[in-house]
């Protein structure tokens, strides 16, 4: 009988061990999977100077205060160490944003305000990395993100597709989520940092598409598309700007900052999850 337990003992540890085995070698592969791939913090802000956006945040740049909290914020996001700065203006026009970088790095005392969050935050985090210039990805393309509201509002048009969805995104957007709607609500007494970490959160970043384009797929009258179509204008915006993302020379050594207006980042955020080239790090990691 002890002999016959021994041997079981023996099969058991063996067995244990080789299971043991193929996790770890599970577990570098990928890791090795991960290290071949490039590195991106992929950060949603609210705008603020001035914007076209359909809600301002109630945040001056100017103050002692704000730009105390940016320097904060800043020091931050660049604990990820980025060697390249993506920030939220059309290519056309890099050579003009990059020499106010260089007009900052002269004189780094004060913040550069000139182009609210990308001069503020973005310069700032190129500085503390040591980089010698950011780029720009976006491509503006505009679009009526209000066309549902128009139809709602006058009285000879009907929403043909689905008018109940569309006013329960539009008037009650986080009612399954009630704390965070709770902060969103008290947005512009939040710090900083607090309002960006909200502005990050997963679920804040799918409210960010449905009220900037998804809930337009309740919208249309008769039987045409006239709310998706217009998203559809804000989804192709969205891929030029991850096409524009992928023009940038880079290689796995590089890690990536993409500073951008939420909605943006949420977008992102679903490409670069299934792309065989980036890897999204946990944007809260480097909010706390």
């Amino acid at each position: 009988m002890k002999k016959l337990f021994l041997i079981l003992l023996i099969c058991f540890i063996s067995c244990r061990n080789e299971t043991s085995n193929k996790l770890a070698k599970t577990n570098d592969e990928l890791d090795l999977k991960k290290a071949k791939k490039i590195q991106v913090l992929n950060v949603g802000f609210f705008h603020f100077g001035t914007t076209s956006d359909a809600n301002k945040v109630d945040f001056d740049e100017n103050s002692s205060k704000e730009q105390e909290e940016v320097r904060q914020l800043s020091k931050l996001l660049a604990a990820f160490k980025p060697t390249i700065i993506c920030l939220e203006y059309t290519p056309d026009i890099d050579d003009k944003i990059n020499n106010g970088y260089q007009k900052f790095l002269e004189n780094s005392d004060k913040l550069d305000t000139e182009y609210g969050e990308l001069s503020m935050v973005g310069y700032d985090v190129a500085r503390i990395n040591s980089l010698e210039k950011v780029y720009g990805i976006d491509n503006y393309i505009g679009y009526n993100y209000s066309v549902g509201d128009f139809i709602e509002n006058s009285p000879e048009l009907t929403n043909a597709i689905d008018p109940k969805t569309y006013l329960e995104l539009t008037n009650n957007p986080l009612k399954e989520h009630p704390e965070l709607e709770a902060k969103n609500k008290n947005f512009d007494n939040l710090s900083l940092l607090e309002k960006i970490r909200l502005t990050n959160n997963p679920v804040m970043l799918d409210y960010s598409l449905n009220i900037n384009a998804d809930k337009l797929f309740y919208v249309g009258i008769d039987d045409n598309f006239v709310g998706a179509d217009q998203a559809a204008l804000f989804y192709q915006r969205n891929m030029r700007i991850f096409s524009n993302l992928n023009r940038i020379k880079m290689t796995v050594d590089d890690r990536v900052l993409i500073i951008m207006g939420s909605a943006h980042t949420a977008m992102l955020r679903e490409f670069i999850s299934r792309s065989p080239k980036f890897e999204m790090v946990n944007t809260l990691d480097y909010l706390k």
